[in-house]
């Protein structure tokens, strides 16, 4: 069942859309604290997110931007505004789509299942031992548990497991990150490298990522 977060912090429309997506076989999901409020959504392994333009303290399409810098998920901005503008800016910040209040609810539907059929169709996974990393959602997962990766961990994991029979160097990671527009030195790097691991060590892969002195790095 697809979980879908909802970015909203009108209590009448937030129980529309909860049961609405309830009862369209979706696992919706709510936020509780919007001073925090990527750190919410980013942690919550939504497979998409309905985000409300105006919420309090950051407004949606603000952090849409910020949202963008750790994950990819979709999201669908929600407006009460019929403003070129707000499309044009919510586009720019990473929207996948968009739909204004008052909305017809099956139009919201099938906009979702659009979007989530193409990224099902989009999606890439690698397997290793016995956890799966899902690249499109940035989401690594056992039988047990998940964690969500940030861009440049997902980069960085990506290209790790992509090459696991091999040693990749740094100069290798920098230039991928590099060529995602993210543009790091070799410390920075390193502080990646050191919170992936982190990561990875709380679904029990400590060692999974080895460090050849001078070299670079490969996946064991």
């Amino acid at each position: 069942m697809k979980k879908i977060m909802i970015v909203e912090d009108n209590k009448v429309i937030v129980e529309e859309l909860y049961n609405l997506l309830k009862n369209s076989n979706y696992n919706p999901i709510t936020i509780a604290d919007f001073e925090n409020a990527k750190n919410e959504i980013v942690k919550s392994g939504a497979d998409l997110i309905l985000l409300d333009i105006n919420i309090p303290f950051l407004n949606g399409q603000l952090l849409l931007k910020e949202i963008r810098k750790e994950i990819n998920t979709p999201v669908i901005m929600v407006t009460s505004k019929c403003n070129e503008t707000d499309e044009v800016l919510a586009y720019s910040f990473g929207a996948d789509d968009y739909i204004t209040k008052p909305y017809n609810p099956t139009i919201l539907l099938l906009k979702i299942s659009a979007i989530l059929k193409r990224c099902e169709l989009n999606s890439n996974t690698i397997s290793y031992k016995d956890f799966i990393f899902d690249i499109g959602k940035g989401i690594v997962k056992n039988d047990t548990s998940e964690i969500v990766l940030t861009k440049n961990e997902i980069i960085i994991f990506n290209l790790l497991l992509s090459n696991k029979e091999r040693i990749v160097s740094k100069d290798e990671i920098m230039t991928d990150l590099w060529n995602n527009d993210e543009y790091i030195n070799e410390n920075a790097l390193s502080v990646n490298i050191s919170r992936l691991r982190a990561k990875l060590a709380e679904l029990g892969y400590e060692n999974i990522i080895e460090t050849r002195k001078g070299i670079g790095y490969r996946i064991i």
